[in-house]
């Protein structure tokens, strides 16, 4: 999508005219604003530049002077024309106007400058009328491809601008990139993504060979687009209703999945009040067996992070609870999980992964104390109990540490541990009131126990079966 300007190249390829041009060949591209008549020797406090100024040189005097000042102002070109006040463009001037580069054109007497104007005119009006039909049919296009989501107005935009577009978060994270491959781009304009947050609406710069043009997407973000040639005019208008049609369009999904996460939390309440039946004729559930995760992170990132999972995931006074089928491999997030064989148990395993979601890394709550304890704690309580016995242990005096799992494993009973450890039973009551004595410990108090039996679970030795 490329406008095509009027030029002086234009204007002399048109035969009807017979320009030629005399000095300047390199600048014949340049675009022509439109066509301006003096014979004023200081023409240039009536131009703005960009102009076509067309003389007779009736009051030209100073040719290097006057060609100099038309530079300063900028101007597209000079025609000369001959047959009047001279029969032959001035040669001083071709001289100045070939130094200073200026396109000088030499106008035959039978054309009138009005014939000059009139084709400028006429081709501005022709090319605004192509810029603005170009502009209307490619903004039908994207917004057909909007209505199909950011995904479809992206890819579109591409396609249109003929180069790549990035669909950029408020934080800077990337959302979507057409085409995929132009994702890597992101870190070449995150620092200009940056400086746009809170300021200009628009920025364009050149970086890594792409002209680059970043809009504003207001609170939703920011949208850029690069492509290795310039952003003509038709390119800049597509790409400013290209930020218009996506900032609509995701203000309109936000308010939809703001909607749907609340539809999510109402239901998430009904389940965990056993209203399973009521909830399953409103949204999609996991089959049984399920466990429940309770994630701790930022609301918003975590529902983001389980979308498209298997999961039913909503927020509940500040976690984020979701169901899953048994077994599903959680991304690493920061929570807990507790199992609940159906839909049934929800409310007991809701409670149980929340106790144990403050931890730094995902816990999994087996039902005992043990899992309560972050992994540092668990192993400096595990060393602290544990202790006299392993010394003991260690010095070739006993296998107290196998003895006591095994007796505890057996709830105290002297024979079935006995002959599970292969020695007699006195053995092994001497050998449990030993670690009574080098523990300090009562074994009769179930609290003692309880904690024996968590420091032998932390070193591996509570569930597995033992040898003497």
């Amino acid at each position: 999508m490329v406008d095509m300007p009027v030029t002086l190249r234009r204007l002399l390829a048109d035969p009807t005219l017979g320009l030629r041009v005399l000095a300047g060949q390199s600048g014949v591209d340049r675009p022509v604003g439109w066509v301006h008549v003096s014979e004023l020797d200081d023409p240039t406090p009536f131009l703005e530049g960009g102009e076509l100024l067309l003389t007779t040189g009736l009051r030209l005097s100073g040719e290097a002077e006057y060609v100099d000042r038309l530079t300063a102002r900028g101007l597209a070109g000079l025609g000369f024309g001959i047959g009047l006040s001279h029969d032959e463009v001035p040669a001083g001037l071709v001289r100045a106007a070939a130094a200073a580069r200026l396109p000088l054109l030499e106008v035959p007497r039978r054309t009138p400058f009005i014939a000059i104007s009139k084709a400028v005119s006429a081709a501005l009006a022709a090319d605004s009328y192509a810029e603005v039909t170009a502009t209307n049919a490619a903004q039908q296009e994207l917004t057909r491809a909007a209505l199909r989501g950011p995904d479809a107005a992206v890819r579109r935009l591409a396609r249109l601008l003929d180069g790549f577009v990035l669909l950029v978060g408020r934080s800077g994270e990337l959302v979507r990139a057409a085409p995929a491959a132009a994702a890597e781009r992101l870190a070449s304009v995150a620092g200009e993504l940056a400086r746009l947050r809170g300021g200009p609406a628009s920025a364009s710069f050149a970086v890594d060979g792409q002209h680059v043009v970043v809009q504003v997407l207001r609170n939703q973000g920011f949208l850029v687009a690069g492509r290795p040639q310039p952003f003509d005019r038709t390119s800049r208008h597509v790409l400013s209703a290209a930020a218009s049609l996506l900032t609509l369009t995701l203000t309109r999904a936000h308010g939809v999945e703001s909607e749907r996460r609340k539809i999510h939390t109402a239901c998430m309440s009904l389940l965990l009040a056993g209203q399973h039946e009521l909830v399953a004729g409103i949204v999609d559930l996991p089959p049984e067996p399920l466990e429940v995760f309770a994630f701790t992170g930022p609301a918003g990132r975590v529902l983001d992070a389980l979308e498209g999972t298997p999961v039913f995931p909503a927020e509940v006074d500040g976690v984020v609870v979701a169901i899953a089928p048994a077994g599903w491999p959680a991304p690493s997030l920061t929570g807990g999980v507790a199992p609940a064989a159906g839909y049934g148990e929800l409310a007991a395993a809701h409670r149980q992964a929340v106790g144990v979601a403050s931890a730094t890394e995902l816990v999994r709550f087996r039902g005992d104390l043990v899992s309560l304890l972050s992994a540092e704690e668990a192993q400096a309580f595990a060393a602290t109990v544990l202790e006299p016995l392993v010394r003991h242990d260690e010095a070739g005096r006993g296998d107290l540490v196998t003895s006591l799992a095994e007796w505890l494993r057996r709830h105290g009973q002297w024979d079935p541990a006995a002959a599970r450890l292969g020695v007699h039973r006195h053995t092994l009551r001497n050998r449990i009131a030993k670690v009574a004595e080098l523990t300090g410990r009562d074994l009769d108090d179930p609290d003692v126990r309880a904690e024996l039996w968590m420091a032998l679970r932390l070193r591996g030795l509570g569930s597995g079966s033992v040898r003497a």
